[in-house]
């Protein structure tokens, strides 16, 4: 691979930074000052202004939909498109676009690349109908809506998928779903219009052709949004993470994507760009913390000198380096083996970056914290909040058990018995 950005990401990097220096770090403040008067009023659960007044100010400067494939673009018929078509990127063309998002955790929204609508738009845009890339897909893109994806549950262990047990029941010229289901991600918005749910339709099929995802309206008669789920004593407003209940819940029997079954098919179309974007926004995350670190130690006196001058100080400085560098790279090869070869092909590499993204983030943030003493753990500093993402991460999409699991097991199939037999030459004393 060849590690230098193209042409293209180095303009949208520029554009972006700029754009941070000019948007986003001046609206820090701003951003949790509204958050603390929406609370105060009663409104915690209203759409932020902090962003919405940014959205435009990103669309005129081509910073829109950025995360958008190229081939998802194209399977679209959104080509070319400058607003629906995203600015015709590659997954590692992105990736460093990502990551410069991440710096700020809100920042993501403000130019239509936030989760889970990115992964929802490009489930929808490669799986959906032309008339539910209409009806939805094209809203999502302008950032009229926001949507939210329905997977897991409360009463079974969802990092097996195939526990999940919601009912997505065929009857007549519609599906039935009935569920409960919890950290629902953004279905706490009020400007959440749609949900993609994973649900059981065959419980006799084979394991892994039990499950299909179905397009549900939010309005639709029978959801219940039970309560606002708390990170950490975050609750998220106005996006949230909700349980919720589907009960009678009843859609077209056109809103199933691509066919009864093939939920874990689209699954692994779904979750391999968006662990991309997320692992590359802890790149980024992790890099401000460094950089506040930094900052801190060396303005900071303690016994005598800097923190900076401590010796335990500047070794996790230089970890800390160590480990974001080495983080990206092997986020950056998984973005182009994905581009080259495909998800499936690149299925090891993605599970890779899900177990060190999230763990080098964590880490380099509470060293962060450390140097930062008391005022690390409030909300003086972008700190805390950033460690709860962090954390937060290492179950989304999947625990880092599962992970773990999966790259064991590749790596032993290298080495296994027959394999080795075949292999490795044999030797006489």
């Amino acid at each position: 691979m060849d590690f230098d950005y193209s042409a293209h990401t180095k303009e949208l990097q520029a554009k972006l930074l700029a754009f941070f220096d000019a948007h986003i770090y001046p609206n820090e403040k701003a951003y949790h000052d509204e958050i603390l008067a929406n609370t105060e009023a009663g409104k915690r659960w209203t759409p932020l202004q902090t962003i919405e007044k940014l959205k435009p100010i990103a669309q005129k400067q081509g910073l829109w939909n950025l995360w958008l494939p190229r081939d998802t673009a194209q399977i679209a018929g959104f080509g070319g498109d400058p607003l629906f078509g995203g600015a015709g990127l590659t997954n590692q063309e992105y990736a460093p676009l990502a990551e410069i998002m991440g710096r700020v955790p809100w920042a993501s929204e403000v130019f239509n690349c936030s989760a889970p609508d990115t992964g929802n738009m490009e489930t929808i845009a490669r799986y959906g109908s032309p008339a539910l890339r209409d009806r939805w897909l094209k809203p999502l893109l302008r950032g009229e809506i926001r949507s939210a994806f329905a997977m897991t549950e409360p009463d079974v262990a969802s990092s097996d998928a195939t526990n999940i047990a919601t009912r997505v029941v065929k009857d007549g010229n519609e599906y039935q779903i009935d569920g409960r289901k919890w950290w629902i991600s953004g279905a706490g918005d009020p400007r959440c219009a749609v949900y993609i749910v994973m649900g059981k339709s065959d419980p006799d099929a084979p394991r892994h052709s039990q499950q299909s995802m179905i397009i549900v309206p939010a309005d639709t008669p029978g959801i219940k949004v039970v309560r606002p789920l708390t990170v950490f004593g975050y609750d998220d407003a106005p996006h949230g993470h909700c349980e919720m209940t589907f009960t009678k819940v009843r859609v077209p029997a056109d809103n199933m994507l691509l066919g009864e079954g093939r939920g874990f098919e689209i699954a692994q179309g779904r979750l391999g760009p968006g662990r991309i974007h997320h692992c590359m926004r802890l790149v980024g995350l992790a890099e401000r913390a460094l950089e506040l670190m930094c900052r801190r130690a060396s303005a900071r006196v303690a016994f005598g000198k800097t923190v900076a001058s401590q010796t335990v100080t500047q070794e996790r400085i230089a970890e800390a380096r160590c480990r974001i560098d080495m983080a990206r790279l092997l986020t950056l090869k998984t973005a182009w083996l994905m581009d080259v070869a495909g998800n499936k092909v690149a299925k090891n590499d993605i599970a890779m970056i899900k177990v060190v993204a999230p763990s080098m983030a964590c880490q380099v943030i509470d060293w962060a914290m450390q140097v930062h003493g008391g005022g690390g753990i409030s909300d003086d500093f972008p700190l805390a909040y950033a460690y709860t993402a962090a954390r937060t991460l290492r179950y989304a999409d999947g625990p880092d058990e599962v992970h773990r699991n999966a790259i064991a097991k590749l790596e032993l199939g290298k080495y296994s018995l027959d394999k080795r037999e075949v292999d490795m030459p044999i030797t006489r004393s």
